[in-house]
C-alpha cells in the first residue's frame, strides 16, 4: 500500500495534485490571519521575568529564557543567547487510511503565525501538549481521538525526534503515523492525499511544512517493496535509492559510523546553563526585541494573532524571526554503484546529547564569505555544482508556530566522479540504509537532515 501510494498513476488518485494546489489557494482565500508586531508588554497572556525570561502566564506552552554556553567544538567557545524552552513533548500525527487499495494521508491545510505564505499542507494532527490538554481554553485539536486511543497494531511509525537544536533547549515530538480501517469525517481544511502527493508537493516553495517533512522522514520506503511491487514507475534515482536503503555494501561500516560518533561526542564538551536573558553580552532587550547588538542570526518578537479557523481566534505570543536565510544541503556520491550521503556530526547548543548527524551543509547565508572565500566546509561546492547534478532545490518553511517567516535553502546535489573520498574528521559517508538505521533511535539525526531525506523522490 505504500509503495502504491507513493507511485500511484494520475487516473488512480482521488484528486490530482493540481485539484490539491487549488484547493490549498481557495483555503488561503477564506481563512482571516493577522500577525501584528507588539510590544512585549501588551501580549497578553504573558509576562516578563524580572530576569528578562518571557513566559505564559500558565506557566506552559513555552518560554524564551537566556543560557549560557560553554564548548571546545568550533571558532567559539563561550557565548550567550536566548532559547525556546518548551520541555513539553508534543504530537505530529498523521492518519492513513486504505481507499481503493492505495494509502492515503488525511492532511490538514495549517496556517501558523510564522508562516510566510499562510496555509502550509501540515500533518493531521499537529498540537502541543497544552494545546490538546487545552490550557488555552478553546476547542480540542481535531482527531486527536484517532490518536491518544492508537492500538499498538494501528501504528505505522512511532518515534520521539528533536527538534531545531540552535533554536530549541533539549526539545522532542512524538512522530506518530497511524492506519485506521474505519470511515473518518474529512472536516474542512483536511485532504486525502498520496505520499507520492505529497513528496511532489515538495518540489514546491513553502507548501510542505516542516513538522510533515519530519514525520515521513521516519518512513523507511524499501520496507515495503514486495516482489508483486517490482520497481515499476520509479524513476532511475528511485531505484537507486532504493539499492542505497537495502544494500549492506558501504563505504563505512555501521559499526564504524556508532565508534566516530560516540568519539566525537567524548571528544568535544558542551554545557549549558540558565543565564538572564538581561545578562548577555552582544543582545539587548527593549519592548520590542531581544536581538544581537550587530543584528545577526535571530531575533526575538512578540505577536498578536488573528487566526479565524484555530481552536482559539485570537492569541499572543513571542517569535523568532531570523536575520539571515539558511542553507541546508547533501552531498550524495556513488561509491562502487551505491548512492552515499555525506554526512556532518554537528554540535547545536539545544541537542540532547551533544552532536547530531546533520546534512553536508547546515549554516546561515548572511556573510557565509568573508573576503570571496568561505569558512563553511563543502559549501562552495554546492553553490556552485553544474545544475545537471541538482536533484533537489526549494525553499523550505522552519516551523511557524514557533518561527516567524523562517525559510531555509534545502538542497540535494550528486557529486561529480572527481570529489574526494577523504573527509575533514567530522564527516562521513553513509548510505540511505544506515542513515535509516540511526533514524529509528531517537536524537541522532537533526531536523534539517530528515527534512532533506523526507524529499528524495522515487517517481
Amino acid at each position: 500500500m505504500v509503495i502504491k501510494s507513493l507511485l500511484a498513476p494520475p487516473n488512480r488518485l482521488l484528486h490530482s495534485t493540481g485539484e490539491i494546489l487549488g484547493w490549498i489557494q481557495q483555503c488561503n482565500k477564506e481563512v482571516e490571519v493577522k500577525v501584528e508586531e507588539i510590544p512585549f508588554s501588551k501580549m497578553k497572556s504573558w509576562h516578563s521575568e524580572t530576569d528578562g525570561s518571557l513566559c505564559h502566564d500558565s506557566g506552559r506552552f513555552f518560554s524564551i529564557v537566556g543560557i549560557d554556553i560553554r564548548t571546545d567544538y568550533g571558532e567559539k567557545h563561550h557565548w550567550r543567547q536566548p532559547i525556546i524552552l518548551q520541555p513539553e513533548v508534543g504530537y505530529l500525527g498523521i492518519l492513513t487510511k486504505e481507499i481503493d487499495g492505495i494509502l492515503y494521508c488525511l492532511m490538514q491545510a495549517k496556517v501558523e503565525p510564522g508562516n510566510v505564505n499562510c496555509v502550509q499542507i501540515s500533518p493531521t494532527l499537529q498540537a502541543t501538549k497544552s494545546n490538546y490538554t487545552r490550557v488555552h481554553s478553546g476547542k480540542a485539536p481535531n482527531y486527536l481521538e484517532y490518536f491518544v486511543n492508537a492500538k499498538p497494531e494501528n501504528i505505522i511509525l512511532d518515534q520521539l525526534q528533536s527538534e531545531q537544536g540552535a533554536r530549541f533547549l533539549r526539545k522532542r515530538n512524538r512522530n506518530i503515523i497511524i492506519k485506521v480501517e474505519e470511515d473518518i469525517p474529512v472536516l474542512d481544511d483536511y485532504c486525502w492525499m498520496t505520499i507520492g502527493q505529497i513528496k511532489e508537493l515538495m518540489q514546491y516553495n513553502n507548501v510542505v511544512n516542516m513538522d510533515t517533512r519530519t514525520v515521513l522522514s521516519g518512513l523507511k520506503i524499501s520496507d515495503y517493496i514486495t516482489p508483486l511491487d517490482g520497481l515499476k514507475g520509479m524513476s532511475q534515482l528511485g531505484k537507486d535509492m532504493i539499492l542505497s536503503s537495502q544494500t549492506n555494501h558501504s563505504y563505512v561500516s555501521t559499526q564504524e559510523h556508532l565508534s566516530w560518533l560516540t568519539a566525537l561526542k567524548a571528544k568535544y564538551d558542551l554545557a549549558v546553563d540558565y543565564c538572564p536573558v538581561n545578562e548577555m553580552p552582544g543582545w539587548h532587550k527593549n519592548e520590542m526585541e531581544i536581538a544581537r547588538d550587530d543584528r545577526e542570526f535571530f531575533r526575538i518578537i512578540g505577536v498578536n494573532v488573528t487566526i479565524s479557523n484555530r481552536e482559539v481566534a485570537s492569541w499572543c505570543q513571542p517569535l523568532v524571526q531570523p536575520m539571515q536565510q539558511g542553507l541546508c544541503a547533501f552531498i550524495i556520491k556513488k561509491i562502487n554503484g551505491v548512492y552515499h550521503f555525506l554526512v556532518q556530526a554537528k554540535l547545536e547548543c539545544g541537542n540532547f546529547d551533544v552532536m547530531e548527524l546533520a546534512p553536508t551543509v547546515q549554516c546561515l547565508t548572511g556573510k557565509l564569505f568573508k573576503e570571496g572565500v568561505s569558512y563553511t566546509p563543502f559549501v562552495d561546492y554546492v553553490l556552485h555544482v553544474p545544475r545537471e547534478q541538482v536533484i533537489f532545490d526549494t525553499l523550505q518553511s522552519e516551523e511557524g508556530g514557533r518561527f516567524y517567516k523562517e525559510q531555509n535553502r534545502n538542497m540535494i546535489v550528486e557529486a561529480g566522479n572527481d570529489f574526494p573520498l577523504e573527509l575533514p574528521e567530522r564527516y562521513t559517508w553513509m548510505t540511505l540504509r544506515q542513515m535509516y538505521e540511526f533514524l529509528r533511535f531517537n536524537n541522532y539525526l537533526n531536523i534539517q537532515a530528515r527534512s532533506l531525506i523526507s524529499a528524495i523522490s522515487y517517481k
